[in-house]
């Protein structure tokens, strides 16, 4: 879809722009009904985002708050503001389900017939498959769900990543014989959570492997808030003891291992800790005879 945008683009001598909105309106919705439990999980943060929509070669993002304002809007009103005052849209391009305007009153016809009113071209793409099913975010937050990294990456056509800085934390892992780095997953609902055998990009030349703990951390003081906490099995010397903080790092999320366990007290926790690891080895292990094998 991208790449048929940004085709259309060159053609036109115009910017390739997709438009998203933040927070998730369904997020809006449940806040708004004092539901928190109807809002979806959050597949991806917002950093993420437009950071996968940079590597695929989008110029631009525009993110538009969602809120009462925009919520109200009629899809007439959407369209005449944003798309043509706002955007000064030349083609627009949409899903096979997209709905737009208060109450998703809007649809495909709808918009096709005040494109050609207002003077855009609209398309919409057909759904994308894989494997027989069509490939849709309520479809990736299933196999999230349930821990199926690998399902995930085939339809992202990439390993399930998450970015962010690398902030300061208790450091309980180093009284623990296991230093970590902390990263925030800006939003309270992640898609998955657990421990995952994970391969780390910015704080080296290559990779880094490494397992990781998604989630609330119920062991310890602070639980409560969503953090990625990642153990890096060969540290860099060149960074130092103090090297990875304010770092911008990219985390795949390779395998899971187990979801989140609450244990009583630091010794249980130490020992399930150098199990994960132990795990993590193993998998990269695995991964590495697979690798020779189909070499041969």
């Amino acid at each position: 879809m991208l790449a048929l945008l940004r085709n259309e683009a060159r053609h036109r001598g115009v910017p390739s722009t997709v438009l998203t909105f933040e927070p998730h309106p369904r997020d809006y919705f449940a806040a708004l009904l004092g539901k928190p439990e109807l809002a979806p999980s959050r597949v991806a943060t917002l950093r993420d985002k437009l950071s996968e929509l940079e590597n695929c070669g989008v110029d631009q993002v525009v993110v538009l708050p969602f809120d009462k304002a925009l919520a109200s809007l009629l899809p007439e009103e959407f369209v005449d503001r944003i798309l043509v005052q706002g955007l000064k849209a030349r083609y627009v391009l949409v899903g096979d389900d997209f709905r737009f305007g208060a109450k998703r009153a809007g649809d495909y016809a709808l918009l096709d017939t005040l494109g050609t009113a207002k003077g855009f071209d609209v398309a919409r793409m057909n759904s994308y498959e894989v494997h027989g099913e069509r490939v849709s975010s309520s479809l990736v937050r299933e196999a999230l769900e349930r821990g199926d990294m690998s399902a995930v990456a085939a339809m992202l056509g990439r390993p399930y990543t998450v970015s962010g800085h690398v902030i300061h934390g208790q450091k309980l892992g180093r009284s623990l014989d296991c230093r970590t780095l902390n990263v925030r997953f800006g939003h309270p609902k992640p898609a998955t959570m657990g421990i995952f055998a994970v391969r780390t990009h910015g704080l080296a030349d290559q990779p880094l492997e490494g397992v990781a703990s998604l989630g609330v951390r119920p062991s310890v003081e602070e639980a409560g808030r969503v953090l990625l906490e990642v153990h890096c099995f060969d540290w860099p010397s060149t960074l130092g003891s103090e090297g990875g903080y304010g770092k911008i790092v990219r985390v795949e999320l390779l395998h899971k291992l187990r979801d989140e366990a609450r244990y009583d007290g630091l010794d249980a926790l130490q020992a399930a800790i150098h199990k994960d690891i132990a795990d993590a080895r193993e998998f990269f292990e695995a991964q590495g005879r697979q690798t020779t094998r189909d070499r041969i």
